[in-house]
């Protein structure tokens, strides 16, 4: 199957927002656009049905409106339409496996909703093999004076004590897509002895930061030599890593953080940085899974 972009599709403004900035990023990538509605009671396709008797009519209504939108936006993207007669979860699943990224619309999230990042969403994001991309309504959108999502850069978070090259990779594509900078964070929470009345202590706090400085740059080195007209700064949190994170955020394009394919029995799904991140950061949050 050709490279695609699939982004799901419900008829919510969640899902449309999601599938105009998947309809940008498959544009500026070269990429065919999938535009995936999946519903179990999908009937077999009818021939000659009136539209008061096709028991798919307002789903393929879903998929039609949002194709003849993106393709009036982007007249030279190859869209394509999919109904499948299936859950939507592990539709979307099966989708992710065989597109380089899957879009999902996600909501607002407020006080207790901030718990609970949808049904479909959230299963989607902790199991698939391959970047999924959330995007709320509003998020990220350009006006048609503008270049679609390319506002803001691209901010990705670092852990530096493992792998991050499946992250970084992700990163700079999308960035040198765009034409954009990326900006690597990495947040660093001071230990309990380097506390003091009036903040941290500065010799504390100045080794700490020229570690993670050190370490950073050995990790970006390789990538600024391979992306050399992508613009490339780095930021050093002495505080908890979420925290430093969501507050890079502000103003950015895009997010990126990180998720373990593999992680203990007992453990989240998602490490703390990123369920911080589609919780509670205002633009799109890509996730992206490592080994």
């Amino acid at each position: 199957m050709e490279p695609v972009v699939t982004v799901g599709l419900d008829g919510s403004p969640e899902s449309l927002a999601a599938a105009r900035w998947a309809a940008d990023e498959a544009d500026r990538r070269k990429l065919t656009l999938r535009l995936l509605h999946a519903w179990p009671l999908l009937a077999p396709e009818p021939i000659h049905v009136p539209a008061e008797m096709d028991q798919n009519y307002w789903a393929r209504q879903i998929v039609h409106k949002a194709q003849a939108e993106l393709q009036a936006r982007h007249p030279g993207l190859s869209i394509v339409g999919d109904l499948v007669a299936e859950d939507a979860q592990d539709a979307l699943l099966h989708a992710a496996a065989e597109s380089e990224m899957t879009v999902l619309g996600s909501r607002g999230l407020e006080l207790v909703e901030s718990y609970f990042l949808g049904d479909i969403s959230m299963p989607v994001v902790t199991r698939a093999e391959r970047p999924v991309v959330l995007v709320r309504a509003g998020a990220g959108e350009a006006g048609p004076s503008t270049a679609p999502g390319t506002a803001g850069g691209v901010v990705v978070a670092l852990k530096l004590h493992g792998p991050c090259d499946d992250l970084l990779a992700f990163a700079f594509a999308t960035a040198a897509a765009r034409g954009v900078p990326v900006r690597a964070v990495h947040g660093h929470s001071v230990p309990l002895h380097a506390h003091v009345p009036w903040g941290t202590d500065h010799e504390v706090g100045a080794e700490i930061t020229q570690d993670a400085q050190k370490s950073l740059s050995q990790t970006l080195r390789p990538w600024r030599e391979k992306y050399p007209r992508v613009e490339v700064s780095d930021s050093i949190g002495l505080e908890s890593p979420a925290k430093a994170v969501i507050r890079a955020a502000e103003g950015a394009g895009l997010l990126i953080v990180g998720r373990r394919k593999h992680r203990p029995a007992l453990a989240p799904r998602l490490g703390s940085v990123a369920t911080a991140a589609v919780h509670h950061a205002r633009c799109p949050v890509a996730v992206v899974p490592h080994d």
